[in-house]
Formats: C-alpha cells, sequence, structure tokens
C-alpha cells in the first residue's frame, strides 16, 4: 500500500490513540510488525502546541519512517500552520483527526465534531492539502449521530481535495466506542472513493482482520485498543495473513521482557516523574487477566519511582513463571483505567 509516494511494509496500521501512541510504543508496534503507525494528535491552537505534552508527542527521534503526525482542531488556517509545523518538525506525511469522539475535543468543534459542517470540513481539507507539500490523510467517523451518516459525501470531498488516504472508523460520534462497528458503510466509502482506505474499528484478532480485509475491501487496516498492552497482534495478524495459520502466544518470558522494555523506553523519554505514572497504564493492559493481576495492580499504582516500578513488575512476573501460568490461560477481564493515578 501506497500513501502518497511512501510504500508501507504491509497493511497494518496502529491507530493514533490520546496518551497512548507515543514514540516508544509506536516503535514497539513497527518493531513487532505494524507496517505503519499515526503519531497522537496535536492541537492546531498555537498558544498549547508548546505545552511539555505537545512536545512528547512531536518528537520523532529515530522513528522507523515514514513518520505520520496528526493534528487536530476547527479552524483551517491554524490547522494549516501546524500541518507546516509538524512537517518542519520531522513529519513526512500529516493527518488531520476528525475522528476522536472525546467531549473535551468535541466541545471545541474539533475531532469527530466537525462532521457536523460540512463546509467546514470542505475548507478544512483544502486549506491543509495546499498548506503543506507532503501527503495529508484523514480520519474520521461515519458521521456525528445515527441516522445522520454523511461519511459517503465526506469521503468523495476529502478525495477531491487531494486526501492521499482516508482511515475510517466504523462508529459515529454518538456510538462512542459502544455497539458495533459497521463494516457495510465501509465497503460502501470503498466502492466510492479511489484513494486508499483504511478500516478501523472492533479489529481485536487475526480473524477478525481477514474478515474486514475481505468484506469491505479496504486497502489496510487500523488497530488501536488491541494492540493495547499486546504490540504482538500485529506479528499475529501478519502470519495469519500470509498463511492462514496462527502462531503461538507469546510465552509469559516474552511478555516479561517486553514489558521491562517497553518501560525502560517510557522512562527515558518522559524521565523520572512522568514516566512512572505514564507507565501505570500500560503495566495494566499488559497483565490484565493474568493470575492475581488485580491485586498487583492495586499494589503497582502505589509505587512512586521507576526503579522500584520495574522491580514489582520483574518480581510479579517471576511469581507468574514459578507458578507456570501461560498466556494460553489468561482470562478475559476489563481494567479500570479510573483508578490509575
Amino acid at each position: 500500500m501506497y500513501i502518497g509516494s511512501y510504500q508501507l511494509s504491509n497493511n497494518l496500521i496502529v491507530a493514533p490513540m490520546a496518551g497512548v501512541t507515543d514514540r516508544p510504543f509506536r516503535s514497539l508496534c513497527k518493531y513487532f510488525g505494524a507496517g505503519h503507525a499515526v503519531s497522537e494528535m496535536m492541537t492546531a491552537d498555537k498558544t498549547l502546541r508548546m505545552s511539555k505534552k505537545s512536545l512528547y508527542r512531536a518528537n520523532f527521534d529515530g522513528e522507523l519512517a515514514p513518520i505520520s503526525a496528526q493534528i487536530a482542531g476547527s479552524d483551517p488556517e491554524q490547522l494549516a500552520e501546524a500541518a507546516r509545523y509538524q512537517v518542519a518538525n520531522g513529519a513526512q506525511i500529516v493527518d488531520i483527526n476528525m475522528g476522536c469522539p472525546a467531549k473535551k475535543v468535541c466541545n471545541k468543534l474539533a475531532g469527530s465534531a466537525l462532521l457536523q459542517d460540512e463546509d467546514l470540513v470542505a475548507r478544512i481539507l483544502d486549506t491543509v492539502v495546499a498548506a503543506v507539500d507532503v501527503p495529508v490523510t484523514l480520519k474520521t467517523r461515519l458521521g456525528f449521530l445515527n441516522g445522520h451518516e454523511n461519511i459517503l459525501r465526506v469521503a468523495k470531498r476529502a478525495e477531491q481535495a487531494g486526501i492521499a488516504a482516508l482511515a475510517l472508523h466504523g462508529r459515529t460520534r454518538e456510538d462512542m466506542y459502544l455497539n458495533t462497528a459497521r463494516y457495510e458503510l465501509i465497503k460502501q466509502v470503498k466502492e466510492t472513493i479511489h484513494i486508499p482506505l483504511i478500516a478501523n474499528g472492533d479489529i481485536d484478532s487475526p480473524e477478525k482482520a481477514k474478515y474486514v480485509l475481505d468484506y469491505t475491501g479496504a486497502d489496510a487496516i487500523m488497530i488501536g485498543r488491541a494492540a493495547q498492552g499486546r504490540p504482538w497482534i500485529f506479528r499475529e495478524i501478519a502470519h495469519y495473513l500470509k498463511t492462514g495459520e496462527h502462531l503461538a502466544a507469546p510465552d509469559i518470558a516474552e511478555v516479561k521482557d517486553v514489558l521491562l522494555g517497553h518501560l525502560a523506553e517510557l522512562y527515558q523519554f518522559y524521565g523520572e516523574y512522568s514516566g512512572c505514572r505514564i507507565a501505570r497504564k500500560h503495566i495494566a493492559w499488559y497483565t490484565k487477566g493474568l493470575r492475581s493481576s488485580n491485586e498487583f495492580r492495586q499494589s503497582m499504582y502505589k509505587v512512586e519511582s521507576t526503579v522500584d516500578q520495574a522491580k514489582v513488575v520483574e518480581a510479579y512476573f517471576d511469581q507468574l513463571l514459578d507458578q507456570g501460568q501461560r498466556m494460553s490461560d489468561v482470562q478475559v477481564e476489563q481494567v479500570n483505567l479510573l483508578e490509575i493515578k
């Protein structure tokens, strides 16, 4: 698959997720076989762009090409300026966020709230595409409200504006992440436009990945929440699409090594204070369903230093290895991230 002149190594893409797809996470997913990754969104508001959080989001040092930076906002000129800033910062592809359903984003008429104003959508697309000489992609949803899906019009307008590829989450903003992704509309969009289409939503297994690709005719799939604490899902899907066979689940020793390596990257990237706190949600995702994981997490959340945090994680996994825990024994478990301080 190509995005502009950039050929991806495969058609498996890491979805942009605020607070998740930082450089360490993107690099890890690419290591496990993702052909492409999009950064978490950066605000187009210049007054906020130089915040510490935004600067982390704009850090692409050492990342495998092509580098894709997502921007979010509602003012066409501000978004154009943000696109130019990202290109000057090393981005080779700019992605426009019209899909985020978060209240704090939609309240500013950004993210998926933009789908309520198709004239504004058109102005944003035209202005950003004209502002930079790199491919511009669009991430969006089926529409704002159920029963008022306007993705077919938006997709056609995006193609007319020169958007290089369209990533489509199969829900409306009203759905948030509830209900199930609707692949029929994604299929209709694919049949309507001639630019690459990337299908997104509820793709959480090799079988689901193949089904979505086959059913929608999409050029690629985008995986978000299913990769949280499970970056090897890209390796599993790539193998299944190539061979029709399943890879064995990683053993506990490999999960331990992957997690400790991920923590080391987070600590180096964010520093002591933020690194320890940002790591907590990742540890929660990696350990969900494992033996006594809830008790472990409640204790882990109280640890205040990176050194101690890594030690308690290592000790927990060593205990699992001593008990003969296998990943095939993992039970489905919901992790309440509201517990994470």
